[in-house]
């Protein structure tokens, strides 16, 4: 389900709202006006203004078109944002050329849709663009008018110089992009995997409030149970003497009364028990954990590290059930033949060690294993396929959200499974028990 969930938010994330690039392009019209405005005005340089004027005109147009067309809120599939985004980069090239080109040091704009497209649309999306930025600004160093500048002078720039500016607005292009497609893309697993993580801990939660729901069930149904018992009661007395009715009746009793006893265990248990059942011992935690990993082949072994005083008791927590299952689970997926599960306390840390005996983490991602996205296991060894790594994150987002540090790390002898040690405060865990 969280994988699903996190195609589906990725999937959304990448289509670019349209009012943003409305926004963008009208400030776009506004900088380009100005800037014709100064020079034509202010600097008096000769050049066709009017045409210049006739392509900023084209893209005030077009924002017009678009916001009178589509709601404010509506978002574009890809192949519509990559047409919106084209346009722009024509229309900087018109402009260019009408004032010079890659000699004019506006030149480095046409690299803009191309970073707006980085942040929000798919690699392939802003390749095409950025190719297309690319076969313009090579024109652009060949064709294009003369750069505007004083009426009795001639400003001719070397064409070395000319392609040096090709070259960093290439260069700029290029790592602007990546630099902001990568950003863009760790915020998007970021945000995907964190939305994910929440809508597990709320099924956890909703999970662990069934006692009291049903509690509340069997103090709905007391009243009219008590009334059905109370009539199976009386018929019971009117028909004795009548057989056909005498067994009929007898088992309606019989049965009415069993409900009740039934009504009170589930009333007992939330009411008289609750508190106990919240909370917990380290060594109930853990049986809890491993319990449905039992029946997968791979043989499980429970020891306890050490333990100064008495076994610490802590609240039930649905994050800290889960994300223990987690590791637990992924553990069995990748085992040969056993895993370890060891736990133990100080008078300052409680400790639980998860360890396997398969192939282990793959050294060059070690240091990532927990990411959004990111898995550490060789999946040509594992029987179950792998997986994104999304369920790693999950545990150790609601591992650490407890107060847990977490340490993925390799067994000593390289090749011989995975170890995973997640140590609380001892400090922190009493006082959520409190």
């Amino acid at each position: 389900m969280a994988h699903e969930f996190g195609i589906r938010s990725s999937y959304l994330s990448r289509r670019l709202r349209l009012t943003t690039l409305i926004r963008l392009r009208w400030l776009a019209v506004a900088g380009q006006s100005i800037a014709v405005l100064f020079v034509a005005l202010y600097m008096k340089f000769p050049f066709p203004v009017s045409i210049c004027f006739a392509l900023i005109a084209c893209s005030a147009w077009l924002n017009l078109l678009l916001s009178f067309r589509y709601p404010i809120n509506h978002r574009l599939e890809p192949r519509a944002a990559i047409t919106v985004l084209a346009f722009d980069i024509l229309q900087v090239a018109g402009l260019l050329y009408m004032t010079g080109g890659l000699q004019n040091p506006f030149a480095v704009l046409m690299i803009v849709p191309v970073i707006i497209s980085a942040t929000s649309l798919p690699a392939s999306s802003t390749v095409t663009l950025g190719i297309l930025v690319t076969i313009c600004a090579t024109a652009l160093a060949y064709f294009h008018l003369p750069l505007p500048w004083y009426p009795e002078e001639t400003l001719q720039l070397p064409f070395v110089l000319v392609a040096g500016v090709w070259c960093s607005v290439v260069s700029a292009l290029v790592f602007t992009a990546v630099y902001a497609y990568r950003v863009a893309e760790e915020a998007r697993l970021l945000a995907d995997a964190l939305t994910a993580t929440e809508l597990i801990l709320q099924r956890e939660q909703h999970l662990s409030a069934l006692d009291g729901l049903a509690a509340a069930a069997a103090h709905e149904l007391g009243t009219p149970l008590a009334t059905i018992a109370l009539v199976a009661k009386e018929m019971q007395r009117a028909l004795a003497e009548d057989d056909r009715f005498a067994d009929d009746v007898e088992l309606l009793r019989s049965q009415a009364d069993r409900c009740r006893e039934i009504l009170k265990r589930l009333t007992s248990l939330s009411s008289e028990s609750e508190e106990h059942m919240s909370r917990l011992k380290i060594s109930s935690l853990i049986e809890e954990v491993i319990e449905p990993n039992r029946n997968f082949g791979i043989s499980i072994e429970v020891t306890k590290l050490r333990g100064d005083g008495h076994e610490p008791v802590i609240r039930r927590n649905p994050g800290i059930i889960y994300g223990l299952g987690n590791l637990v689970e992924n553990a069995v997926d990748f085992a040969r033949e056993t895993i370890q599960v060891s736990w133990g306390w100080t008078d300052k840390t409680v400790q639980i060690v998860v360890a396997d005996d398969g192939k282990g983490f793959q050294a060059d991602i070690l240091d990532r294993i927990g990411e959004p996205y990111t898995t550490g296991r060789d999946r040509e060894t594992n029987e179950h396929g792998g997986g994104l790594g999304l369920g790693l994150f999950i545990a150790k987002t609601l591992l650490e959200r407890s107060g847990a540090a977490i340490t993925f790390r390799n067994r000593n002898d390289p090749g011989q499974g995975a170890e995973v040690v997640v140590t609380w405060p001892r400090n922190q865990l009493d006082e959520q028990n409190g």
